[in-house]
C-alpha cells in the first residue's frame, strides 16, 4: 500500500508540472475572463474546491421524488424498426375492405414518404381480430399472450411523432431529442430519484434481435447528465458486462487495493477542482467492483425452476427476447429502477419474406409473444405489476398503404409519423381501456391524439417526478426531457 501511495504522489507531482495556464483556466474557472464571463452571465464565479462539500451518499442513492409515486420502476419493451399497428392493435375492416385498391387521391397531397412512390394500393391486414378480456379490446391473431392480459392493458392508438426516420424517431422517443447528444428517459429517472439497489446498476439495457437499434447505444446514453446515469448493457454469457472481470492473475484484494489508490488520487482531484464528473468517476469505479459479485448473480436464469423457464419460453446460455424478459423481472425484482428491452427486426417494408406482413411479421411476434405474456403474468403473480410500469411499442407507424418498393410482390408497410400505438401496464396506469382512434382507413388521428412528450412527461409523473420541474444545466439552459415549452401533457385519463 505504501509503494501505490508513493506511485500516487509521483504521478501527481508529474502531472502538475505538465498543467498548462490554458487548462488551469478553463479548469477552474478563475481569473480576470472567467470573471468577466461569469458576471455578462449574470452568474458567480466557481466556488472555491475547499468549499465544495463531500459527498455522504453516492449519486445513486434513493432520492425522493416530487410526489408519491404510482410506480416504483419501469420495463420498456422496445421494437425496434416500428410494429404495423393495422395488423396487431388498430383494426380497420373497412381497410381490409379495399385491399389492394388504389389509395385515395385526398390522402396523398402534400405528402412524403420514405419509399413509396406514385399511388400505391391499401393493404388490409390478412389477419383475424378479436375482442379480448372483459374490457372488449381490439387485438390480433398475431399476439394471443399479450391478449391473454388484455383488461391489465392501456392501449393509445392515437400516438403521433415528428420523426419518420428511425434514428431521428428512437432518439425522439427515449430521448426527447431527434440527434444524440441528449439524455435518456431511464437516466433522467436514476438522476432524479436513485436506485433501491446500490449493487446494480439503475439503468439497465437488454438488446436481442442481433444487433442494436437503429439509433445505436445513444438512446441508452446519459447525454449531458453525469455518466454514471447512463444505461448498462448486460448480455447472456460468461461477462455480462464487457470489461467488469478482474485481469487474470489478479485477485479480488489486488483489485480492492488499487481501486483504493484510484480513489485517493480522484479524491485529490475533486478536492483541488471540484469537478463533478470526477464523483462521477469514483463512483463508476465502485460500483464496478460491486457489480463483480451481484451482476453474474442476477443474470444467471438457470437458477429459476423448469416452470417459469418454460414459461417465458427462455433458455439458460442463450441470447433471446424471452431470456430477456425473464432477465428483465429479474433486474426489477431486486431494485433496478429502469430496465430497458430493445428488440430488433420490425421494419416491415414487404421487400424479402424476412420483412413482410405474411412471414416476417408473424415470426417476429412469435418470439416476443410469449414471454412478453410470462412476463406480464409473472410480475403479477409476485404482486409487482402494480408498481411495475410496463411499456411496449415501436418509434412510429407503418402506412396503410402497401410499400411494393421496386415493384416487390411481398406485402409490407412503409414508414409513417401520422398514428401508431402503444399499450401500457401496471405501475398506476388503468387496465382494460383504450385511448384515441385513427380514420377507417386508420392512416390518421380522429380522436385524442397522444403526443411523444405526453408519453415522456406521463412515464416521469407515474415515477413520482414532476416533468416540468425535472431539469439538469446544459449550455447555460435548464434541459429537460419533455423539451423547453410548457405544451406536453401528464395524460391523467389514464391513471388509475
Amino acid at each position: 500500500m505504501a509503494r501505490l501511495i508513493k506511485l500516487d504522489e509521483q504521478i501527481r507531482s508529474e502531472w502538475a508540472r505538465h498543467v498548462t495556464r490554458r487548462r488551469f483556466l478553463s479548469r477552474c474557472q478563475v481569473g480576470l475572463g472567467a470573471l468577466a464571463l461569469g458576471q455578462s452571465m449574470g452568474g458567480t464565479p466557481a466556488r472555491a474546491a475547499e468549499n465544495v462539500p463531500a459527498q455522504e451518499a453516492g449519486p445513486l442513492a434513493l432520492k425522493p421524488g416530487d410526489y408519491a409515486p404510482k410506480a416504483k420502476r419501469v420495463i420498456y419493451l422496445h421494437m425496434s424498426g416500428a410494429p404495423p399497428q393495422q395488423d396487431l392493435f388498430d383494426w380497420k375492416p373497412a381497410l381490409v375492405k379495399h385491399h389492394l385498391q388504389p389509395c385515395p387521391e385526398e390522402i396523398l397531397k402534400g405528402e412524403r414518404f420514405a419509399f413509396i412512390k406514385g399511388r400505391p394500393m391499401m393493404l388490409g391486414t390478412p389477419w383475424k381480430f378479436g375482442r379480448y378480456g372483459q374490457s372488449g379490446q381490439w387485438m390480433s391473431e398475431l399476439v394471443p399472450g399479450m391478449a391473454q392480459h388484455a383488461d391489465d392493458l392501456c392501449v393509445i392508438r392515437s400516438m403521433i411523432t415528428k420523426e419518420i426516420n428511425h434514428a431521428p424517431a428512437e432518439l425522439f422517443l427515449h430521448t426527447g431529442e431527434n440527434r444524440a447528444g441528449g439524455a435518456a428517459i431511464g437516466a433522467w429517472a436514476t438522476y432524479g430519484l436513485g436506485t433501491e439497489n446500490q449493487d446494480l446498476p439503475g439503468f439497465v439495457v437488454l438488446v436481442s434481435g442481433g444487433t442494436d437499434p437503429t439509433a445505436g447505444k445513444s438512446v441508452w446514453s446519459s447525454g449531458f447528465l453525469p455518466s454514471v446515469y447512463q444505461g448498462v448493457q448486460c448480455r447472456t454469457g460468461t461477462e455480462p458486462i464487457f470489461f467488469l472481470n478482474d485481469p487474470e492473475g489478479m485477485t479480488r484484494a489486488d483489485r480492492r487495493r488499487s481501486l483504493d489508490a484510484l480513489k485517493a488520487i480522484n479524491e485529490a482531484d475533486l478536492s483541488e477542482f471540484g469537478d463533478p464528473e470526477t464523483l462521477t468517476r469514483i463512483e463508476q469505479y465502485e460500483l464496478a467492483y460491486r457489480m463483480q459479485t451481484s451482476v453474474p448473480e442476477v443474470m444467471d436464469i438457470a437458477r429459476e425452476d423448469k416452470r417459469t423457464l418454460e414459461m417465458y419460453g427462455a433458455e439458460p446460455g442463450k441470447s433471446s427476447f424471452a431470456n430477456n424478459c425473464l432477465l428483465a423481472r429479474r433486474m426489477v425484482e431486486q431494485g433496478v429502477r429502469y430496465v430497458q428491452l430493445f428488440d430488433w427486426g420490425w421494419d416491415m417494408h414487404g421487400t424479402s419474406p424476412d420483412n413482410d406482413i405474411v412471414t416476417g411479421l408473424p415470426a417476429k411476434c412469435r418470439s416476443v409473444d410469449k414471454p412478453i405474456g410470462a412476463l406480464l403474468a409473472d410480475l403479477k403473480q409476485r404482486g409487482m405489476l402494480d408498481e411495475t410500469l410496463v411499456v411496449w411499442g415501436g418509434e412510429f407507424g407503418r402506412t396503410s398503404m402497401n410499400e411494393a418498393r421496386g415493384g416487390s410482390k411481398y406485402l409490407g408497410r412503409d414508414h409513417h409519423i401520422h398514428c401508431f400505438s402503444i399499450w401500457m401496464a401496471g405501475g398506476g396506469v388503468k387496465g382494460g381501456l383504450s385511448i384515441g382512434a385513427t380514420d377507417e382507413l386508420g392512416y390518421r388521428v380522429s380522436e385524442d391524439p397522444f403526443e411523444i412528450r405526453d408519453l415522456q412527461a406521463t412515464v416521469l409523473h407515474l415515477l413520482g417526478l414532476n416533468p416540468f420541474r425535472l431539469s439538469h444545466k446544459n449550455k447555460g439552459l435548464n434541459a429537460r426531457l419533455i423539451g423547453p415549452t410548457d405544451t406536453p401533457r401528464i395524460r391523467k385519463d389514464i391513471l388509475a
